[in-house]
């Protein structure tokens, strides 16, 4: 099962950028999003950004990460 994690961009030096999820910070590919911006939210699979995700999304995603990873 291939499974994407949510992200926040935190700087951006194209092609790349440097994101923060979970509290590890991790240099990306951005080339297949549109327009990537710091303080941009955004799925991460395989070391690139797939997609950008809206901020509700992404607390909505960290939530369920946080509460798997704790056996609930």
């Amino acid at each position: 099962m291939c499974l994407a994690i949510p992200a926040k961009i935190i700087s951006v030096a194209d092609p790349s950028a440097w994101i923060e999820t979970m509290g590890i910070r991790k240099k990306i590919n951005i080339q297949l999003i549109d327009a990537p911006a710091c303080g941009d939210y955004v799925l991460i699979h395989a070391g690139f950004a797939i997609e950008k995700i809206d901020r509700e999304y992404y607390d909505f995603l960290n939530e369920t990460y946080k509460e798997d990873s704790n056996g609930e």
